[in-house]
């Protein structure tokens, strides 16, 4: 499915829906079309405006979903708007359906031991016919044997949760090596899967408010939080240096 990429800040998003990001995850799938989704949030949109080599990595991706209201916001600011937020955890599930309807095998790699083990026990609960061919903790700290495991699992999907940029680094330092059609990096998501931390409820998502709520369950997340404001005043910079440009 051809996309046309909205660039907000550096960042190249494609401009679909979940649904039409789906669609596409599905073709990629049924032809063995190799490749990687990132989902990045205003949060990593910021950190990548600072890191050419993360930037690029980023905007090499098959799939770059638009995870946050930040990055809307971001985009409507710049007038280029994005049709809505993907977040990267409901995506994942999006794949996780399309594996089951086939005997699909995923792999989960990341989070604090047993929490990938039981990430898969709940999906494969939901979603029958969705096979779960392995786990590992993202406690590693020999990456090739890591490789070797989940090439022997043999997974049509991988999602990788290790936070932003660790992830992204590893899938694409790892590309070629790793025998996979599709690989995730889906940050956090494996938390949610499992069961271990709750999403905002739906009206707080609904409103943009999902990162408020997260700030009232994890105070600490206030430093990496500021970064939202940071974001927004640089859109705005943009913004007024693109019209005087003319």
């Amino acid at each position: 499915m051809f996309s046309v990429r909205i660039d907000v800040m550096g960042v190249g998003f494609d401009n679909l829906t979940k649904s039409e990001f789906t669609a596409k995850a599905e073709d990629m799938l049924r032809n063995k079309e190799r490749g990687y989704v990132v989902t990045p949030n205003a949060e990593i949109v910021y950190e990548s405006i600072h890191d050419d080599a993360f930037r690029a990595l980023l905007n090499d991706a098959s799939m770059v979903l638009p995870d946050g209201a930040g990055v809307v916001l971001g985009a409507k600011i710049l007038g280029t708007p994005i049709k809505e937020k993907v977040a990267g955890i409901e995506f994942g599930e999006e794949v996780c359906k399309l594996l089951a309807k086939n005997n699909g095998r995923l792999y989960l790699l990341g989070s604090k031991p047993g929490i990938a083990n039981a990430a898969g026990e709940k999906l494969a609960q939901k979603y029958p016919g969705l096979v779960i061919c392995g786990t590992a903790d993202g406690y590693f700290k020999d990456e090739k044997a890591v490789i070797e495991k989940i090439n022997e699992a043999k997974p049509d999907v991988l999602f990788v949760c290790l936070g932003a940029p660790k992830q992204e680094k590893f899938i694409k330092e790892h590309f070629d090596e790793l025998d996979v059609t599709l690989m995730l990096g889906l940050g956090g998501s494996l938390d949610g899967y499992a069961g271990v931390a709750q999403r905002a409820p739906k009206w707080m998502i609904d409103l943009s408010l999902e990162w408020l709520y997260r700030l009232m369950k994890e105070p600490k997340r206030l430093g990496r939080m500021m970064r939202l404001p940071k974001f927004v005043a640089i859109c705005t910079g943009e913004k007024l240096r693109r019209k005087r440009n003319g």
